[in-house]
Formats: structure tokens, C-alpha cells, sequence
């Protein structure tokens, strides 16, 4: 079977429960988030995953995928990689779409993208690292990282522009996989928070 990609989404925050980009500030897991790290670990170490045995994982250097990591029971095995980073939100970072579509009434990040920070290229080509890394593995990799990466990982996955991204939502701890389909590349599972219920 071709390699997978296991995207394994941050626990809860301060910054994201409110809403607010949350791109380089290294903000903490709130207790919420430390919770459902474990129950994420949980479930992969049990079940059709079984622990993953054979995977390679890497993190975001951020703490709260860091620590989220760590929690699910990872920690030890994965590597940090600067390509799982999250957006680089420039003057956007902090604020929240409320606030940002006060003064940019129609503004899509997707499309738009962010003053004083990282392209919407720039965070594509990494994503496009993260997925020839994964192509190139002979063995299913597991990452842990935010948002805005993991959704940008999907859209490319799919061979779809990063602005795809803003069609594909993903909550925190959330577990999703991408696959193969017929020999094409697919979503076999998105956004699953079943461990939290």
C-alpha cells in the first residue's frame, strides 16, 4: 500500500478557542487541549493503529503541537521540522476574523492573504515539502502541527491550489488521513474528532 499521511491538529488554546490567528506566538495548551492530546494518543494507540509502530513522526516546533505530541504519546520518537510551522500571520497575527473583516470587509486569508507576513506561496511550498517527503516514505508518517498547515497539506495532497484550504475545516485535535483512491491521491478520513466525544 502506498505511504499515508496522518495529520494529527493541536490541542485547544486560548488564542484558538477565541479565534484568534495564532500563527508564531507560542501560546500554551489550555487543559481542554492537554485532555484531548491524550485521548488522541489513545486512539491511535489502539485500534486499526495500533501505535503506528513503523511511522516516522515529526512536529511543529511550537510548543502546543509540541506538547500535543508528546501528550498523544509521540513525543519521543518525533522530529521537529520548521516546515509544520504555522502561517507567519504578520499584522493579522492576534486578531480574529471579526476583527480583521472590520476593516477589510470582503478579506479571505485564502486569497488575500496577510500584511507583513508569510506569502500564501510561501506556506504552499511547504506544504508541498511535506508532501514529497511523505510520497517518498516506505511507510505511513504521522504530523503534528496547526491549522492552517495541515489544511494547506490537504489542499496540495489533492494536487489543488492552497486556496482549496478554505473548504477543508479542521478543529482542534483533530485526526485526519490522506490516502490513495485508485492509484489518486484522497481523503480517507478529515477532521475527526470521534476521541473527544
Amino acid at each position: 500500500m502506498p505511504p499515508r499521511i496522518l495529520l494529527a491538529r493541536h490541542g485547544q488554546t486560548r488564542w484558538s478557542l477565541s479565534g484568534k490567528h495564532t500563527g508564531r506566538t507560542d501560546i500554551p495548551l489550555l487543559d481542554e487541549g492537554r485532555r484531548g492530546a491524550k485521548l488522541l494518543g489513545g486512539r491511535l494507540h489502539h485500534g486499526p493503529w495500533a501505535g503506528l509502530p513503523d511511522a516516522e513522526v515529526r512536529t511543529s516546533p511550537l510548543s502546543r503541537a509540541k506538547e500535543t505530541c508528546g501528550l498523544a504519546g509521540f513525543g519521543d520518537r518525533a522530529q521537529e521540522w520548521e516546515a509544520l510551522l504555522e502561517w507567519d500571520y504578520g499584522a493579522y497575527e492576534g486578531m480574529t476574523p471579526a476583527e480583521i473583516k472590520a476593516t477589510r470587509p470582503d478579506w479571505l486569508i485564502w486569497r488575500d492573504g496577510v500584511p507583513e507576513g508569510e506569502s500564501i506561496a510561501s506556506i504552499a511550498a511547504r506544504a508541498d515539502e511535506v508532501v514529497e517527503w511523505a510520497r517518498s516514505a516506505d511507510r505511513d508518517v504521522l504530523v503534528f502541527a496547526h491549522g492552517h498547515i495541515l489544511r494547506t497539506l490537504g489542499a496540495r495532497w489533492l494536487g489543488h491550489d492552497a486556496s482549496f484550504a478554505a473548504r477543508i475545516r479542521l478543529d482542534p485535535t483533530s485526526l485526519s488521513v490522506l490516502g490513495w483512491a485508485y492509484g489518486e491521491p484522497a481523503i480517507e478520513r478529515w477532521n475527526d474528532t470521534g476521541h473527544l466525544d
